[in-house]
């Protein structure tokens, strides 16, 4: 008996997910294994937030919510992108979900008909093709370079787009690889979709408060505002003030892509944990202290990971704009034999190299749409760990002939 539907068959488990679990397994077996392939920041939900969480669940806040999210998260959320992107959405105009994955799930299955196509640079958070497979759509995966940072042309953009195009996935700054786009990049990009109005746009922008240096982050809907009509952007708590597990996303829109995602999850989830919601409220409107101490925390984990990586000539890591995760360029590998003379014939097989013999788990680039060999490394763990593990791939780069 086949149980799965076609719906289903559509799509891959995450890779992300894959490579985590069988770090676990290892670990679980008594290995010492430094897990570097989970996008989640190590540290604690900030004390405030818990805090909420607890007088909220005090306060019996513990029954159904509106489908679209508790009136003073949507509030709260209304008034962080006036304050941080100067984007006017009004209550009605935010969507609350069961964190950014379920939101963007929300969007595309609630708009895209069989055929529809979507564009995806590549490489792409792992799950945005799959999403959009599994509503019928057709992902349409532009491969950007090495050379411009990982980032989207105009060019491209303007040769991606046809009759059927439907959405834009834009994720600034990005995940895997870091990059983020600049306000005259954004600017560049909007020229584009001007000249095509058919075309939906979503900003990912769950990364938007881990940028480093002198990098200014920057929404399209913000500098571009006549786009904000046919503009979902989205966000959520998890990355920004450590709250993984709690599952908020949130987005901005126009109310009748709004309404139609809101009549979705009135028949999905109904509505996020209620708990979850109100301690959301706190993120927004409390203290921003965390944000801050966070970001000088993955600012100086980035520069170790940099300085150890670059160091050796089989590697090559660019300097990412923002997120926590590098993007290092692994084609000198490729053809090697580990050290057990096994053949590294490809960007999977060193990860799983890498997991075996180094005891360090990354997430091949071929997961994320990428044509040329890499992985993603997470620096979302602590100094001490990252200095090992980083040691660890050095010394089996070297290892290998």
């Amino acid at each position: 008996m086949k149980f799965a539907s076609d719906a289903l068959d559509r799509i891959a488990p995450s890779a992300t997910i894959m490579m985590s679990q069988k770090a676990r397994e290892l670990k679980g077996r008594g290995r010492d294994i430094k897990s570097l392939s989970v996008g989640e920041p190590d540290f604690d939900t900030p004390q405030n937030i818990k805090d909420a969480a607890k007088d909220a669940i005090d306060r019996g806040e513990t029954k159904y919510t509106n489908t679209n999210g508790i009136p003073e998260l949507r509030e709260a959320i209304a008034a962080k992108f006036r304050r941080d992107n100067g984007l006017d959405y009004t209550p009605s105009q935010i969507m609350v979900g069961t964190g950014g994955k379920n939101v963007i799930f929300n969007a595309f299955i609630a708009t895209l008909n069989p055929g529809d196509e979507v564009i995806v640079p590549a490489p792409y958070w792992v799950s945005y093709p799959d999403i959009v497979r599994f509503a019928g759509g057709m992902p349409i995966v532009v491969q950007t370079s090495f050379e411009n940072s990982y980032k989207l042309t105009p060019e491209l953009l303007e040769t991606a787009i046809t009759a059927r195009t439907k959405w834009f996935v834009l994720n600034s700054p990005s995940n895997p690889t870091g990059s983020a786009y600049s306000k005259a990049e954004l600017l560049a990009l909007a020229e584009v979709l001007d000249r095509h109005p058919h075309v939906l746009i979503l900003s990912d922008d769950i990364y938007e408060h881990l940028t480093y240096g002198d990098f200014e982050f920057s929404t399209i809907a913000q500098v571009a505002p006549q786009l904000i009509e046919r503009t979902l952007t989205m966000n959520g708590v998890s990355k920004a003030y450590a709250m993984t597990g709690w599952r908020i996303g949130y987005a901005g829109g126009p109310t009748g892509l709004i309404d139609c995602m809101e009549k979705l999850q009135s028949q999905q989830t109904s509505h996020a944990c209620s708990i979850a919601q109100w301690a959301s409220v706190e993120a927004l409107n409390g203290p921003q202290d965390y944000i801050s101490a966070a970001r000088q925390a993955f600012a100086e984990r980035r520069e170790i990971v940099l300085n150890i990586l670059n160091d050796i000539e089989q590697l090559q890591c660019p300097r990412p704009e923002g997120a926590f995760y590098v993007f290092p360029s692994c084609g000198e590998m490729m053809g090697c034999k580990t050290p057990d003379g096994a053949m590294i014939e490809n960007d999977l097989s060193l990860a799983m190299a890498l997991l075996e013999h180094a005891g360090v788990a990354v997430v091949p680039g071929s997961a994320f749409g990428a044509q040329t060999p890499s992985f993603r490394l997470s620096y979302a763990a602590s100094n001490a760990d990252l200095i090992e593990a980083c040691g660890r791939i050095v010394d089996f780069c070297k290892a290998c002939r």
